[in-house]
């Protein structure tokens, strides 16, 4: 019985020459590194690393959905706006409203002026631009985005009665 395991398996036919020559191989190479085959606490090191890895890559999938998701949602806003827009008419009407801070002039028609002031039109913001689109589309646009509308009248549904129309106030009434 002469030889080593290794020669013993190779002749019985339990292992092949390429086996021993990788084994032999990866001897030499932990010999020379000088690095000891992994124990549990290091193969438990391992796994845990392993673990936290697939934490911090699912959390970063996570927020690259959220963000395409909130990519589309724009998208399809910008769509509903430049599908929606109403052209203006050359008016020389101005229409003024604010934007943040800043008061800014639009120019309409008569017919487009009476309509934002009755609430069935509305202004909203399209990138740099200022589009005229319908009061259905602006109030679509702000339960979503409530900085696109810039301005959408909401008429009055019943005036507040006045409590004291009955009671007439002196002349001489002097404060």
């Amino acid at each position: 019985m002469a030889g080593s395991l290794q020669d013993q398996l190779v002749k019985a036919g339990l292992a092949s020459e390429q086996q021993l020559r990788s084994t032999k191989s990866k001897k030499r190479k932990q010999k020379r590194s000088g690095t000891p085959p992994p124990d549990a606490a290091q193969r438990e090191q391992a796994a845990q690393a392993a673990a936290e890895k697939r934490k911090r890559d699912q959390e970063l999938n996570r927020q690259r959905d959220e963000e395409a998701k909130r990519k589309a949602e724009q998208i399809a806003l910008w769509q509903l706006v430049r599908d929606n827009r109403i052209a203006r008419s050359a008016g020389d009407t101005a229409y003024n409203f604010t934007d943040g801070k800043a008061l800014k002039r639009l120019y309409v028609s008569a017919a487009q002026h009476r309509d934002l002031a009755a609430g069935s039109l509305a202004i909203v913001r399209h990138d740099d631009f200022y589009e005229l689109v319908p009061a259905a589309v602006a109030e679509r646009l702000a339960s979503v985005e409530p900085d696109l509308v810039l301005v959408q009248n909401r008429p009055e549904l019943e005036e507040a009665e006045d409590e004291y129309a009955d009671y007439k106030v002196p002349d001489d009434l002097i404060w």
